[in-house]
């Protein structure tokens, strides 16, 4: 399933991905105008429509002796959709993973138990109001679809020039760390280390603490 997922977001086929990608876009925007019970049976009577029309045609076909009776959609027909039950254990196991580790982040989060963590996430929830305010859920998941298939693209097509602008800028947010650390151990010089202890200190403390 997964290899499957990446073949269409790197574009592989080019077809299927076109097709998958048209299909979901086209979806997504008609739900800005239709309900979703309403896309959907308008998407599934579209594609009987079509369907029927070919599997009448096949019909006729046959009778007239152009064609065998072989059944137009008879690949997909014979695709088995179903799970093994290792597949099946292996799925369940991550979801109930992610959702356990999402419920102990959000709870660790939420009760400030480490306060520079739980100020970065109220930050970020309070960009999020902003996101919120100026778009909907909809939009923002049309937008993951749209980098989904663009950004994989764009990377494979960009990847050496993509690389080279990581590696600089790293080497820079490098350079700057450096630079700030020497500024901070400037302004705040390690303390002293503590003295020595002489033999004869070092003794009487071994004869006191006996």
């Amino acid at each position: 399933m997964a290899s499957k997922v990446i073949d269409l977001m790197y574009w592989r086929d080019v077809k299927r991905t076109a097709v998958v990608f048209t299909g979901l876009v086209v979806g997504l925007a008609s739900l800005f105008q239709l309900s979703l019970i309403t896309v959907a049976t308008h998407f599934l009577l579209s594609v009987m429509a079509f369907t029927m029309f070919v599997r009448l045609l096949c019909k006729l076909l046959h009778l007239v002796r152009l064609i065998d009776a072989s059944h137009p959609f008879q690949s997909f027909l014979d695709e088995d959709p179903s799970l093994t039950d290792d597949i099946t254990i292996r799925v369940v196991e991550t979801i109930v993973l992610l959702i356990a580790t999402s419920v102990t982040e959000i709870k660790r989060l939420v009760f400030i138990e480490n306060m520079m963590d739980s100020i970065k996430f109220l930050v970020l929830l309070y960009l999020l109001s902003f996101v919120g305010v100026q778009t909907n859920g909809l939009t923002l998941i049309m937008c993951a679809v749209i980098c989904a298939f663009s950004l994989p693209l764009f990377y494979r097509l960009q990847q050496g020039r993509i690389e080279r602008i990581v590696t600089a800028v790293t080497s820079s947010l490098n350079r700057g760390k450096l630079v700030l650390n020497s500024i901070y151990e400037l302004v705040h010089p390690p303390p002293p280390p503590p003295p020595a202890l002489t033999p004869t200190l070092s003794l009487k403390a071994k004869l006191k603490s006996k």
